[in-house]
């Protein structure tokens, strides 16, 4: 019997049993499903993050006076203390102790003459309200501080209107550049009809400047919500304790390292530390900012693999009881074709490739359903559709292995069967 034979025998015995077939099949597919869509997921939080923190570049980086908080879970934020070598004494780390004032973000700018653009901004906050002739937003606008860089450096287009001028800048004029949903909730007309026009930002009359193109949401928040106008307004105005932060972007991905070098070493100056003392300050590059966020999503994939290996371990034991019962059930089948001339080794490839092939049959609604829920994930996240080929062909090698597994101690008790004893089987 050739084995495009023992193929068509497998399947029409399938096809024979598709109660217990089915409830196999489903037991491997949800295993694969959970794998595969979680995996799905992943990935589309993965280029949800490029998107959302590589906007200035792999050219540019940022000084904060604190690194950015990226955890899914597991670890420890950074000790506020250090232990001396005794461990009996605590000496506080200066990097957590003072925010980067305005005075030293401008001292920065001023002194840092490497080749690059340059920008200072600050956060005001996240709990404003824009109205205009009787509408209103949503007392949840944010608020950004920045000068005549800080679209450019945070990949932001104008839709209407224009930028920030230098005079506003240093003058703190109530001029301000509206996010696409603000200038939309706002003007009835369009949002590209809100330049010149005049807005309150909490009851205080600002004049708008210019409307920004929609940039989308990152994980439910909108980047549109949101209010830009000059730093030293947001001081004037809004005066916030926040740090300032400064962006700087190279004019060439080789310079990045050596003006990265000189930033640190300008700004150590200027914040006052010491050569023995740790910088009280942090640079991030953005495509280490990445890297940092997909590094925190790690744990999901063990997640999922751990769960995904559990159920296919389960469905591999119950594919094996159900070949058991196989076999016990087509005891007279099986000594008829050995009665015929069949060898055992026959009969063995036969229960073998209907292990596997059920198997596969999992594997392939599995790999679409996880395909297909792990996509639900990235439509909230507004990504494009994401599919993880790698692991699509490692969940068809593992189900391969499982079937391979599961089918193997039944296809040989199978072929060690006596075949004047099976024909006797009742």
């Amino acid at each position: 019997m050739h084995f495009v034979d023992i193929l068509s025998l497998a399947f029409r015995t399938i096809r024979t049993n598709r109660l217990r077939t089915g409830l196999t099949v489903s037991i491997i597919a949800f295993g694969i499903m959970a794998l595969i869509g979680i995996i799905t997921a992943i990935q589309a939080m993965n280029q949800k993050f490029s998107e959302s923190f590589s906007s200035m570049g792999a050219n540019a980086f940022s000084i904060r006076y604190k690194e950015r908080n990226i955890r899914f879970g597991g670890g420890r934020q950074r000790d506020e203390v250090q232990l001396t070598r005794k461990g009996a004494r605590k000496e506080k780390v200066s990097n957590l102790d003072k925010v980067i004032t305005r005075e030293q973000a401008e001292l920065f700018i001023e002194r840092f003459d490497f080749p690059a653009i340059k920008s200072i901004s600050v956060f005001g906050n996240r709990n404003n309200l824009v109205s205009k002739a009787g509408l209103k937003t949503s007392p949840n606008v944010t608020m950004f501080g920045g000068d005549i860089h800080y679209l450019d450096l945070n990949n932001y287009t104008l839709l209407a209107g224009r930028n920030l001028g230098r005079d506003e800048v240093r003058s703190g004029h109530n001029v301000c550049i509206l996010g696409y949903d603000v200038a939309d909730k706002l003007f009835s007309a369009g949002a590209a009809t809100a330049v010149n026009s005049e807005v309150r930002i909490n009851s205080i009359p600002y004049r708008v400047i210019g409307v920004l193109e929609s940039k989308g949401s990152t994980f439910g928040f909108s980047r549109d919500n949101v209010v830009v106008t000059s730093y030293t307004n947001i001081e004037r105005v809004f005066p916030t304790n926040a740090s300032y932060a400064i962006a700087v972007k190279a004019s060439d991905l080789l310079q990045i390292n050596a003006a990265m070098g000189e930033a640190e070493s300008a700004f150590r100056a200027i914040r006052k530390n010491t050569a023995t003392e740790e910088s009280n300050f942090v640079l991030d590059r953005s495509d280490s900012v990445v890297e940092t966020a997909m590094n925190s999503l790690r744990f999901l994939t063990i997640s999922a693999t751990v769960i995904g290996l559990i159920t296919l371990i389960g469905a591999a034991i119950g594919l094996m009881n159900i070949m058991l019962v196989s076999v016990s059930e087509r005891t007279r089948e099986v000594g008829l074709i050995k009665a015929i001339g069949g060898k055992s080794r026959m009969v063995s490839r036969q229960f073998l490739v209907e292990a596997i092939l059920i198997s596969l049959m999992g594997a392939g609604f599995g790999i679409l359903l996880g395909v297909g829920v792990g996509n639900l994930f990235s439509l909230v996240l507004n990504t494009g559709f994401v599919i993880p080929w790698n692991w699509v062909l490692y969940g068809i090698v593992i189900c391969t292995a499982v079937g391979l597994l599961a089918g193997i101690f039944p296809a040989l008790k199978a072929g060690r069967l006596n075949p004047i004893e099976a024909l006797r089987y009742e």
